[in-house]
């Protein structure tokens, strides 16, 4: 589904947010992450080394809180994660899909985009993108 506006609007504002897998066996584990809109959903960037990657890798489902900085309005995005990395996508996808997400989540252009792409292959880094299947709130 498509991002509502008011979503929209409110995880372009906001980049703070705590993302919710489930490790093997069933409990949760729980990552900061900055975040920004992309696509059909909110993404962030992660090491392909990290646990949050490895729980999305064996079950896409997750929940993505994005909060004001003062923690007093939030959205709840509960989905499924997809994983655009180097194991996924071609080169240029995810050069293309970590700049877009840099921009979102920095609200921004990065000053050397050559340096951040080589550090981006350099770290090994993937994009995750939560496509919510049900969104709730307060600051909706």
């Amino acid at each position: 589904m498509a991002l509502d506006p008011k979503v929209m609007d409110f995880v372009s504002e906001n980049h703070k947010a705590v993302l919710s897998t489930f490790r093997r066996d069933g409990a949760t584990q729980m990552s900061i992450v900055s975040t920004g809109p992309y696509k059909d959903g909110v993404a962030f960037s992660s090491t392909e080394d990290r646990a949050k990657l490895r729980n999305l890798e064996c079950d896409p489902r997750c929940s993505l809180l994005v909060s004001k900085d003062n923690w007093w309005g939030y959205v709840v995005l509960e989905g499924r994660a997809q994983i655009i990395s180097s194991k996924t996508a071609t080169p240029d996808e995810l050069r293309d899909a970590m700049r877009d997400v840099y921009r979102a989540a920095a609200g921004k252009e990065h000053p050397d985009w050559d340096e951040y792409d080589e550090a981006m292959v350099k770290e090994n880094r993937a994009t995750v993108v939560v496509i919510p299947d049900k969104v709730y709130g307060t600051a909706l």
